[in-house]
């Protein structure tokens, strides 16, 4: 063998997806708390990268980081695949809990 990588595109999916719904539901929780904390601004924005990046760092620790090039064709995925994604999700929670908490 000529020392090339073989990876199962399933695989590679599934655990694209499993990065994908933590990001997601980290985001809702996160905008949860934001809302009911009454955060407003730039506070709740820098909320939101403070809890990716601890999403981030769990997701690295959990998948440990000698062995990230098994599981991921990139090491840059772990980290920001389904960011932005999830500031929809983020944003929705936020404003639904706070206007709920605090407005209503």
């Amino acid at each position: 063998m000529s020392g090339k990588v073989v990876y199962n595109e399933a695989a590679v999916r599934g655990n694209a997806a499993t990065i994908e719904f933590c990001r997601t539901a980290v985001a809702a929780i996160s905008g949860g708390a934001a809302g009911i904390l009454g955060l407003t601004g730039l506070y709740g924005f820098f909320f939101y990268l403070l809890a990716s990046l601890a999403t981030s760092l769990i997701l690295l620790v959990h998948v440990q980081p000698n062995n990230v090039s098994r599981y991921f064709l990139h090491k840059q995925s772990v980290f920001f695949d389904g960011i932005l994604g999830g500031v929809s999700t983020y944003v929705l929670f936020w404003t639904f809990l706070y206007g709920m908490v605090h407005v209503h």
